[in-house]
């Protein structure tokens, strides 16, 4: 019997936006303490629900602006839900914003601790692992430069070491694979098949089919917060096919 690792049920994010433009924290204070805010409510998930089991490696499409990376922050625990629940089976790993816990004066070194710190691994075990996380990322005697004179790339090659050096039992992809040069993500989405080869659960937001159709088995597609299909990655990637040319 497959083993439920991941239920989204019902999710639902609403944000509170302000209807006019507010300039400086002394305007919004004023107009607040006037009762002139006005506020509209803004649905960037309405009502989402599906399951993963144990295995399953699934690609969430959808337009900018559809709620695929807010769905995703959910998922990890970074961004609470306004409704619905969402329940997980064993060790998440997020690889959403790679290296966005970085401390910029400190060197690449120095933030392979911190950063590891902040996504749970323990000291000795960062020591254990530091020679492979160094070797991996390929920034040679960059290791000892603080992190402020690296490149974007730089940055996303460090933060995807450090974030994979553990196997977790599902993995959050957010168009990391988009980073660095053609060498780095050939290098890391073979790293990634490699975790899937061995049962891992993937969810994966990437805008090319190429890399879709290698990594996973099945898709859904949201539209401006919904989720509109749910099924083989033909059915949808048919739909958001015809989504991208009507926009």
């Amino acid at each position: 019997m497959l083993e439920t690792v991941l239920s989204v049920q019902n999710v639902s994010v609403k944000y509170r936006l302000t209807e006019q433009k507010v300039d400086n924290l002394k305007e919004y204070i004023i107009k607040l303490f006037q009762r002139e805010l006005r506020y509209k409510d803004f649905l960037a998930l309405e009502d989402v629900s599906f399951s993963l089991q144990k295995g399953d490696r699934l690609a969430i499409m959808g337009l900018n602006g559809a709620g695929k990376s807010t769905l995703l922050k959910v998922i990890a625990g970074v961004l609470k839900a306004s409704e619905g629940k969402v329940t997980k089976l064993g060790k998440v790993v997020p690889l959403l914003e790679l290296g966005a816990g970085f401390d910029s004066h400190y060197t690449g070194a120095e933030n392979i601790f911190l950063y590891g710190a902040m996504l749970g691994y323990s000291k000795s075990f960062l020591k254990e692992k530091y020679q492979a996380i160094v070797d991996f990322a390929d920034l040679g005697d960059f290791i000892n430069v603080p992190v402020k004179n690296y490149s974007s790339g730089m940055r996303a090659r460090l933060g995807f070491s450090i974030a994979t050096i553990v196997e977790p039992d599902i993995l959050i992809l957010d168009e990391v694979l988009a980073v660095g040069d053609a060498k780095f993500r050939q290098k890391s989405e073979q790293k990634i098949l490699e975790m899937v080869e061995k049962g891992v659960t993937v969810l994966f937001v990437s805008h090319s089919e190429h890399q879709v159709r290698k990594l996973c088995t099945r898709a859904i597609l949201l539209e401006k917060g919904h989720l509109t299909a749910d099924g083989t990655l033909d059915e949808v990637l048919t739909k958001y096919t015809e989504l991208t040319k009507l926009s």
